[in-house]
């Protein structure tokens, strides 16, 4: 592990020496390439570096332990213990840098909500969980794009997509794939009677043309009318975009711009991270993060995770983890929860490396 890390710092070094060089400074694309590449060591470097730093005090204060000047003895031997488990936090914090990086982690995702089983209330909860995205979204200031979008009669989606954009998104948010169950009171029932109803979601990696090919021949475009609810406008002009992917049979329809060309140019960013996840999931069938193994069929028994309002409680059944903190959750603060799904795939993905 410490030969890999010294090959890390001494890459790092030079890579902060081609920063300060005039021939990569007057060079934007390899500026951009080279201070990225240092910036995804940073972390890491700094780690090894107090490592290495905590090391080298721990033999001092053993040799200072050892001394004839009792006080510095004494001082020296009362540090150890914090000295020498802060070695042991450092080490593991390096062997989880060290593991292998998702090459995806960096990228924007498109998030899809769908309504589950559960009629109305689906819908209902379907938006419920947009807003709670949306809102930590904003905490973290990134940009949430809408894409597409399918209102249900009595208010909320049957789907909705959109594009979060910013840093880390798709490494924060990678987790979220999959059943979300709902256990309350709809505000249309009139006995007072809990009611379960599920939610899909699926997190897809930005994709573009040149990761997935998409050939003109391969696509099959048609415009109609846009329906539904949309302001003036909408309804009157062939706005709506229908775009099918002829050898897969994806259908992908965008209506919720008035310009037909805003709609084709959403339609196909949808088309280009379904066709790059089903080429993932194809090449990699054991990754638990395919959008299929997300999404599942929508049954109350695929859950993930349930969110139980009447005690305001989440439970994220994957890792066992109980939080009796609904409410906020629900306004964004999903940090607590992504750290403990973050923290046990990484104790996974370390077994795997040591098995």
């Amino acid at each position: 592990m410490f030969a890999r890390l010294a090959e890390v710092e001494e890459r790092f070094e030079e890579l902060s020496r081609q920063l300060a060089d005039p021939a990569v400074f007057s060079d934007p694309a390899k500026l951009q390439q080279v201070a990225k590449e240092r910036k995804g060591l940073e972390e890491l470097v700094a780690a090894y570096r107090e490592y290495r730093q905590v090391e080298r005090t721990i033999a001092e204060n053993r040799e200072l332990a050892a001394g004839a000047d009792r006080e510095l003895a004494n001082l020296a031997q009362e540090e150890l213990p914090g000295l020498q488990r802060r070695m042991e936090e450092l080490t593991g914090r390096l062997k989880l840098l060290l593991l292998p990086q998702d090459p995806l982690d960096e990228k924007n995702i498109l998030l899809e909500i769908r309504a589950g089983t559960g009629g109305e209330e689906a819908a209902l909860f379907a938006a419920d969980l947009f807003r709670m995205y949306q809102r930590f979204a904003e905490r973290r200031h990134w940009r949430v794009e809408l894409m597409s979008e399918s209102l249900a009669a009595a208010g909320g989606f049957k789907e909705i997509v959109v594009l979060i954009s910013g840093e880390k998104v798709y490494s924060r948010l990678k987790y979220e794939g999959g059943v979300h169950r709902v256990q309350r009171v709809p505000v249309t029932e009139a006995q007072g009677r809990i009611h379960t109803s599920t939610v899909t979601v699926a997190v897809l990696p930005e994709a573009d043309e040149v990761e997935v090919e998409l050939p003109e021949k391969d696509l099959e475009i048609s415009v109609c009318r846009a329906g539904g609810p949309g302001g003036q406008g909408v309804n009157t002009t062939d706005s709506a975009v229908i775009i099918t992917h002829i050898p897969t049979g994806l259908t992908v329809r965008c209506q919720d711009e008035r310009s037909q060309q805003k709609n084709k140019a959403k339609a196909k960013k949808i088309l280009l991270a379904r066709l790059y996840e089903q080429k993932r999931e194809a090449q990699e069938r054991e990754r638990t993060q395919s959008r299929r193994s997300m999404v599942g069929g929508g049954e109350r028994a695929e859950k993930i995770r349930t969110y139980n309002f009447p005690q305001n409680r989440l439970t994220d059944h994957r890792i066992g983890l109980t939080l009796h903190k609904l409410d906020r959750v629900m306004e964004g603060e999903l940090d607590e929860v992504l750290d403990h799904l973050h923290a046990f795939f990484q104790a996974e993905a370390l077994k795997g490396e040591t098995a």
